[in-house]
């Protein structure tokens, strides 16, 4: 009686349309549980991948190998030209000056390159007085002086001079085949260098087309991405039903169970309530059957045995008649609560608790489309915002100078195809020079072997006491070998330091204004001066409000920084203003914000529903089975055999044989009757007590749960009536801070990119780095190399003529003699001699 009251205050306080709804929605909320998995309603925005690195191919700039003489000619060229880099004097010369300062311009480059001058005028001395000396020397020996004259004078000390003048000699021709190794060394180097320049100038021009294509591509990927997130917000934006809706569910239903449970609970009881009504009806009706024959029967015996009693010839029979009396059974069996707690359980039936629940999940099935229709407007607007933001994202490409790249990506192409023009012409070139060089190297070496004959020939044909007018044919060819040596040196050697000047000229400038300066970096900080090359000026074609120079780009790329820090786009490109999709969020958040997404009311129990539960409560608490028992009683009392036993008695008395024969059939029918009470009525009986007992127990367990239901109802609607709003505004504003966080990851993720990542320039160091390795450290070293050996080998001839010639006396047959003995000189006096004309 006391849910009934809350029930009905319940009411009474106008809230029963949204008591209803909650009971709705915990059936369905159950129901739904069972069959349809939780789903997460915002997926965790994971930030796009990052680009693979563009392949590059290998250069000269990899485990370079410097020249195996770049030390000693490097050492040679800076003692030569120990001043620095002449920024200013070449500064001077580029510009524009007046005729006035030509002749200073020309003393400081005079200055500048007096080293160089002296060595160029030493070649000079060389060339002119070598073959002057050379020409002299024939001259004079022709005419028998200077060592002409085929007599040679014998001393103590003439084996000494000869072994000094030998290992003299001897150590000069390997000084000399040393420098010509080199030579030939260097020949190759160089040939090897120039005939894989085109092939690594091929390899650089690649190696930058690749970076300048990956650049844009790089930029257009991070652009794209952007066009990834939006479309992914774009699709649960039109999900916003299904993904609001459902968390709208999940929150119901986690809330509700408990209620619906009982509400099930109560169902399940009531049809078990009515099975057991059905049944206990079933019972009463077999039973008041029976008892009707019953009582049709005994009344046919009574009446017969008081026919009989009323015999004029029924001795002692008038006692009998109070019996016969008593003789008489109660037939109705009834329970007075019964029709009414029937009544009652019909009026509930009404409800139709099944239809209820389909009506509710209907209801609880359409809230995401209700979520859907509630949030058109908004999803409209939102899109709208997002082809904004798209617009607003892909202006990055328009900001970063694209262009310039693709200017420089076609440039290169055409010098691509120049290399690939004249490549045949250099290879040509470089194959006739590279004869040339040979042949100066076999010359040297037929030098070489001259004296190395003579070196070997001289010693194994020569006997120190043989007189020198029988030397051997031996050590006499040995002395023509080395004058042949000598002879070749004077011829040579001078048309060989014209090539040494002419190569150390060019290769050694080469060196000292373009290599070595390239390599510490003052050719770059050159480069970098205002105004030096027309129109090259980086920071106002870049728009940049700070200067960049060529050396801070080579230091970044060096470093293989990204193009946003070496070029300082930050100064041109507002980054975090393109990115920066704060302005739209916030219109987005507001528009949910404003957006009302409402539920309707489910009227699940009406009134009458409601006065129906409360109705079968009381009638469940109003069921007794105190008088259906006392009448089970009474029947079960009854014993017809004790009037059977009587009447057999009388008939034992009886002296009229028809009377005595009528009561003992009557007695007969009573046990029958008696026999059939024992047989039909008390299982009927008991069926019908246990039925009772059922119900019984049924109707002990309704007040319970009618109770639980209320209770649990209640608690129901005090959530829903607290919390629905705020569940709703807490589903959407997790539904737009998930969209949200989507921009978000993707605005730190392309940051990133854009300013770590996009157009590491290591590749342009890398190929300017290949250009210095292939001019210098092959080309120039190999040259640098091939003069220095051939220098080496030509200054070297000097003392080579010097020894070869003073040894070559010692091997060559004399035509005069002189004999040392015991320290007297016996000179031959040469006989007169017939010239036959």
């Amino acid at each position: 009686m006391g849910l009934c009251e809350s029930m009905r205050g319940w009411r009474c306080r106008g809230i029963a349309g949204a008591f209803r709804a909650s009971v709705g929605l915990s059936l369905l909320g159950l129901s739904l549980a069972q069959s349809v998995p939780p789903q997460t309603t915002c997926p965790a925005a994971v930030a796009p991948q990052s680009f693979a690195p563009p392949h590059y191919q290998g250069t000269a700039g990899e485990d370079t190998i410097v020249g195996f003489m770049s030390a000693l000619v490097q050492s040679f060229l800076h003692t030569v030209q120990p001043k620095p880099f002449p920024k200013d004097l070449i500064l001077k010369i580029v510009q524009e000056v007046d005729q006035s300062n030509q002749e200073e311009i020309t003393r400081e480059s005079l200055v500048y390159q007096v080293g160089f001058l002296v060595c160029v005028a030493i070649g000079i001395l060389y060339i002119v007085l070598m073959p002057i000396v050379g020409f002299l020397l024939a001259c004079c020996r022709c005419c028998g002086n200077c060592g002409g004259k085929m007599y040679q004078k014998q001393t103590s000390s003439i084996h000494c001079r000869r072994r000094a003048l030998y290992w003299s000699a001897f150590i000069t021709t390997v000084i000399i085949l040393a420098g010509n190794i080199c030579m030939f060394r260097s020949n190759e180097a160089l040939k090897g260098s120039v005939d894989q320049t085109p092939v690594e100038l091929n390899k650089t021009i690649y190696n930058i087309n690749t970076f300048l294509t990956a650049v844009p591509q790089q930029i257009h990927y991070v652009v794209r991405e952007s066009s990834k997130t939006i479309q992914e917000v774009t699709r649960n934006l039109d999900a916003i039903g299904p993904q609001v809706g459902t968390g709208i569910q999940e929150k119901l239903r986690g809330t509700m169970d408990m209620a619906l449970h009982s509400v099930r609970l109560l169902d399940q009881e009531t049809h078990n309530t009515q099975v057991q009504l059905n049944n206990l009806n079933s019972s009463l009706a077999q039973l008041q059957s029976s008892m009707d024959r019953l009582q049709a029967n005994v009344t046919a015996v009574k009446n017969r045995i008081n026919q009989t009693l009323s015999k004029p010839n029924c001795t002692g029979c008038n006692y009998l008649k109070p019996e016969l009396q008593r003789l008489t059974i109660h037939t109705s069996i009834s329970i007075p609560s019964l029709n009414e707690f029937q009544s009652a359980l019909d009026e509930v039936k009404k409800t139709n608790f099944k239809a209820k629940i389909k009506e509710v999940e209907d209801y609880f099935n359409s809230i995401p489309q209700k979520v859907t229709n509630d949030t058109m407007d908004v999803v409209e607007s939102s899109k709208l915002l997002l082809d904004e933001i798209k617009a607003q994202i892909s202006q990055i490409t328009s900001d970063i100078p694209l262009s310039a790249l693709t200017n420089v990506s076609t440039s290169l192409d055409q010098l691509h195809g120049e290399i690939f023009k004249y490549t045949p012409e250099i290879e040509r070139a470089e194959h006739i020079r590279w004869g040339v060089g040979v042949a100066l190297c076999c010359v040297v070496l037929l030098v070489v072997v001259c004296n190395l004959l003579g070196l070997v020939l001289g010693p194994v044909g020569l006997s120190p006491r043989a007189d020198p007018t029988k030397r051997s044919c031996t050590a006499n060819c040995g002395g023509t070998f080395l004058m042949m040596g000598a002879g070749f040196s004077f011829l040579f050697s001078w048309l060989f330091m014209i090539v040494v000047t002419v190569l150390f000229v060019l290769g050694g400038n080469v060196y000292t204004l373009v290599c070595r300066p390239w390599s510490n970096g003052e050719l770059l900080k050159l480069i970098d001066t205002p105004g030096l090359i027309p129109g090259f000026d980086i920071s106002p074609a870049l728009g940049l409000k700070t200067n960049i120079n060529i050396s801070d780009i080579y230091r970044d790329c060096a470093e293989n920084k990204p193009l946003w820090t070496t070029l300082r786009l930050y100064e041109v490109i507002d980054l975090e203003d393109l990115l920066n999709v704060s302005k739209y969020t916030e219109q987005i958040q507001q528009y949910f914000e404003d957006t009302d997404i409402t539920l309707p009311t489910l009227n699940l129990l009406s009134p009458e529903d409601e006065k129906r539960i409360r109705s079968l409560s009381i009638k469940a608490q109003n069921f007794d089975s105190t008088v259906i028992t006392q009448q089970m009683n009474n029947i079960s009392s009854i014993n017809l055999n004790t009037t059977a036993d009587k009447l057999d008695a009388l008939a034992d008395v009886q002296t009229n044989s028809d009377t005595k024969k009528e009561l003992r059939e009557e007695a007969r029918d009573l046990r029958r009757i008696q026999s059939d009470i024992e047989t039909t009525i008390t299982p009927q009986l008991n069926n019908l007590n246990s039925s009772i007992k059922s119900l019984q127990t049924v109707t002990d367990k309704i007040n319970g749960t009618v109770g639980e239901v209320l209770s649990n109802v209640e608690a129901a609607q005090d959530f829903l009536n607290t919390n629905m709003t705020q569940i709703i505004r807490t589903e959407s504003r997790k539904f737009v801070d998930c969209q949200l966080n989507y921009f978000i990851v993707y605005a730190n993720w392309a940051n990133v990119t854009i300013t770590q990542q996009v157009g590491r320039c290591g590749p342009v160091a890398g190929a300017v780095n290949s250009v210095e390795i292939v001019l210098c450290s092959q080309i120039v070293e190999s040259l640098n190399a091939f003069w220095f050996s051939l220098g080496w080998c030509i200054i070297f001839f000097i003392p080579s003529i010097i020894f070869s010639m003073k040894l070559a006396k010692y091997y060559r047959r004399m035509k005069y003699s002189d004999v040392f003995d015991d320290h007297i000189i016996m000179n031959h006096i040469p006989r007169a001699q017939m010239k036959f004309t």
